[in-house]
């Protein structure tokens, strides 16, 4: 079996030891084969130079939406109940097939062009099909499924489904699509966030999730009006009413978590729900920071995710990471947030959070070959003498330092050239799309 080199690298394995080493590192299909060992390529073997790159475990990205991507720019300067209400859901009941699409492959070549392997994305409510059939040609690693709203009478036409159908339609791409690929996809039901969704929906996510072993992705305590909402209906603050109706637990991905009383993290800690910390979308919405030293502390598992493009308004794990060190540093001190963390917040924790933690997020013997080669040999990143290459990667690398990205052992952006994503096609198409969708959602430029 044909094999890929990456010769003469630095390699930041993010192991359990944190190993950082030089050498060669070699995939066989969708393994690793070996790490750090020097190897002498057979003849059909394919070679990468590694001198002067590094290596590191591909970006997990915990919190996405793939079907806002083509509304980047058009939601600018709005809190949050404002920018769903007036932009973004009307822009999402006016999606279409192909505008859904290209939406996905957007956002998925800007992902993969920073290295980031694996995504956890929620998609809109209708022609998810779509979604998932870009995600398939584009090779990125996903966790998906398609958004729940049965609830709400400030919602569009378009966003409102009756609790059955939501159900129906999310259980028939789960059953489509769960375990695509020798299970580089997989389906994740998808309750936007407790506003939207009636109990009865809710519950009914709960056993069906438990019945077919996956996860369910939704959004809490992102905003003070939102919680103040869910209150007046449910008489309980989110974590507290999720726990309450039997939600809670180690499949549960939260996005956001920022305001959070001190019941609700013990809650997440106790049933071993994973945190999507967003500190991009949480500044640029002016939501607030999320208390994530002390959800540390407390031994919760956190991830970060960039959330969607109009409200960020990129898709990069570097910019997400130097934020999530920063924004902490004062109220709590310049060694909150330290590098390391970050880093593992954006790999091996990434990797727990989606339940995959033994076959991606470090470079290690055996597990899934989901990496990104970096050229650190730039002005901004330099000099490296006496610079710890992690700090180095958080502090100072941009996602344009990224060279090649592979997932599952496949070469998907080589030297910044997409080989699964046809970029001019995209980009062409996205303008026409947008166009269209403001049009039909009576958004004027």
């Amino acid at each position: 079996m044909k094999r890929t080199i990456i010769k003469n690298a630095e390699i930041v394995t993010m192991d359990q030891k944190e190993t950082i080493t030089h050498g060669d590192l070699v995939i066989e299909a969708d393994r690793i084969q070996s790490v750090g060992t020097i190897v002498k390529p057979k003849p059909n073997d394919r070679v990468i130079d590694g001198t002067g790159r590094t290596i590191i475990p591909g970006f997990i990205q915990t919190h996405i939406h793939l079907c806002q991507t083509l509304f980047r720019g058009k939601a600018d300067d709005l809190e949050l109940m404002d920018w769903l209400r007036e932009r973004i859901w009307p822009l999402e009941a006016a999606h279409d097939k192909e505008s859904i699409y290209l939406s996905a492959l957007l956002g998925i070549g800007e992902l993969i062009s920073g290295g980031s392997t694996t995504i956890v994305d929620m998609e809109t409510v209708h022609h998810t099909g779509e979604a998932f059939q870009a995600i398939a040609e584009s090779g990125i690693r996903a966790l998906s499924g398609k958004v729940m709203m049965d609830k709400g009478s400030d919602v569009p036409l378009g966003l409102q489904e009756k609790t059955d159908d939501s159900i129906r339609e999310s259980v028939d791409l789960l059953e489509k699509w769960n375990g695509h690929d020798n299970g580089r996809i997989r389906y994740a039901f998808a309750p936007r966030f407790v506003i939207s969704c009636t109990e009865s929906l809710l519950t009914q996510v709960r056993d069906l999730a438990d019945h077919y072993n996956v996860f369910v992705h939704t959004h809490a305590s992102e905003n003070r009006g939102e919680i103040a909402i869910v209150e007046h209906d449910t008489g309980m603050r989110n974590i507290v009413y999720l726990d309450h109706i039997g939600l809670a637990g180690k499949r549960l991905i939260l996005a956001h978590c920022i305001w959070l009383s001190e019941k609700e993290k013990e809650i997440i800690h106790k049933r071993g729900i994973h945190v999507s910390h967003c500190p991009g979308s949480n500044l640029k919405l002016a939501s607030g920071i999320a208390q994530v030293p002390q959800m540390a502390d407390l031994g919760i598992n956190l991830g970060l995710g960039a959330d969607g493009a109009p409200c960020n308004n990129n898709l990069d794990m570097f910019q997400e990471m130097r934020l999530a060190a920063l924004i902490h540093k004062p109220a709590n001190g310049p060694t909150a947030m330290n590098a390391k963390h970050i880093f593992r917040m954006a790999t091996i924790e990434g990797a727990k959070a989606v339940g995959m933690e033994h076959e991606i997020g470090s470079l290690e013997v055996g597990k899934k070959a989901d990496l990104a080669i970096l050229n650190l040999n730039n002005f901004h990143c330099n000099p490296m003498f006496g610079t710890d290459p992690i700090s180095r990667i958080v502090y100072s690398a941009k996602s344009s330092d990224v060279e090649t990205t592979i997932i599952d052992g496949r070469v998907v952006m080589e030297n910044r050239q997409m080989k699964t994503i046809d970029q001019t096609f995209v980009l062409s198409e996205a303008e026409i799309a947008i166009e269209r969708l403001m049009k039909r959602a009576g958004i004027r430029v």
